[in-house]
This record gives C-alpha cells, structure tokens and sequence, in this order.
C-alpha cells in the first residue's frame, strides 16, 4: 500500500522571499514586537519538532512533495539548496532528507503558485493605500478559487507519481486539505493535526483575546511528534 506522512506546515519568513519583509512588518505592527517574537519563537520550535522526528526515520527512497515546488532534479534541487540558505526551516529539512536518499518530486503547476504569489507581492509593493486595499480584495476574490485548483494539482501529481508500495512526505501549509482529494489506495498519515495548526493561525491575530486557546494550541504546535511510521 502507498503511504504519506501529511505535515502541515507553517511557514517561516524565509519562505516567503520577497514579501516577507512586508509580512513581518505587518504582525509587529498588528501583535506588537513581544507577541510577533513569541509566535516567531513557536514556528521555529514547530520545525525543531518535526526536523527531530525525520532525524530518527529512514527515508532512503521516500518521495518528497513540497507546497511550491514547481520543479524537481537539479533544478528543484538549487531550489531547495538556495532557499535552505536563505534560512527556511522547511527547506533545510528537505535538503538533509535529500542527502539522507530521498527523492524530490514536482508538486505544483507554476502557473498557479506564480499566479498567487504576483498577487501578494502587489499587495506588498501597493505605493498607495488605495493600491493596496484594491489589490487585496482582487486577492481575497480569488484566494479560494487559486488554492482549490493548487490542491487539485496537487492531490493529482501524488496520485500519478506515487507507486505501489511506495512512501512518500507531503510538506503542505496548513490551509491546503489535500487529504480528502486522495485516492483510497493511499495510507495517509498525519504528523500533526492540520485542524489545531490552521486554528493556532487564524487566532494570532486575536491573540489577547483568545490567550490562553491560543497558548495551549502553541505548546500542541511545539510538541513531539508521536510515533509515526513510513513503513507499510
């Protein structure tokens, strides 16, 4: 039977390339310097957690889908290996399972992931207010829409490129739910519960509000990995 080990990211600001700059401005501005810190202090801890788990597996021959990798070979390799030096977590990951005999496959149509990230990135670079509410809500019209036909592609490259008997690691942002446009014929294991990561995000902006929900969902996020086998 084929099986995935589903880990439901949460990227860090190396992943973000030429927006996170803006990004990271943004959560100082709307959390404040101390809580921006805190949650910066968790997603690192959530990588420290799940980089601990795959430092204690095999996954020689095991197959590597990443959210935006629109390339494989050499060239998804340079990508991995330049982003990992940029500081991504998740990429660094990915690089030590490379050299450890994994195998990194196209996940997603460039297209698409340039398509929403041209439309961040003229959010990002509005010169003007109004620029940057219009380019917003013409996002926000679409963010739907763009991460259904990512999700789609994407169910559909693991459902063609994944053999019997093979094993396989899905690196997903949280809101993604690739999971139920699976084949049955894929054991699916979750490393960490996507719906606990996708509501430790959605509260972060309402942090004083919701403290101590958000806290207890910061020490889930930070926390081992409980046993979870690529083997069939």
């Amino acid at each position: 039977m084929r099986t995935l080990i589903y880990v439901p990211v949460i990227h860090t600001s190396a992943d973000l390339g030429s927006i996170a700059k803006d990004v990271n401005a943004r959560g100082i501005r709307s959390l404040g310097e101390e809580i921006w810190a805190k949650h910066r202090k968790t997603v690192e801890g959530f990588w420290d957690a799940i980089s601990r788990y795959f430092d204690s597996i095999d996954v020689k021959t095991a197959k590597i889908y990443q959210d935006g990798m629109v390339a494989e070979g050499e060239v998804g390799e340079k990508i991995v290996e330049e982003t990992a030096k940029a500081g991504s977590k998740n990429y660094q990951l990915v690089l030590r399972l490379l050299e450890r005999g994994a195998f990194l496959v196209k996940t997603e149509d460039f297209k698409l992931v340039k398509e929403e990230y041209d439309r961040l990135l003229a959010i990002t670079q509005a010169k003007s207010i109004t620029r940057k509410i219009t380019a917003y809500i013409k996002y926000k019209l679409v963010k739907t829409i763009l991460l259904n036909k990512r999700d789609a592609f994407i169910a559909k490259r693991i459902a063609q490129t994944l053999k019997p008997d093979e094993k396989a690691i899905l690196f997903i942002g949280a809101f993604h739910k690739i999971k139920k446009r699976l084949p049955k014929s894929i054991r699916v294991r979750e490393l960490k519960d996507p719906e606990k990561v996708r509501k430790y995000q959605r509260l972060l902006p309402f942090y004083n509000k919701y403290r101590k929900q958000f806290e207890k969902l910061g020490a889930y996020i930070v926390s081992e990995v409980t046993y979870c086998s690529l083997k069939n």
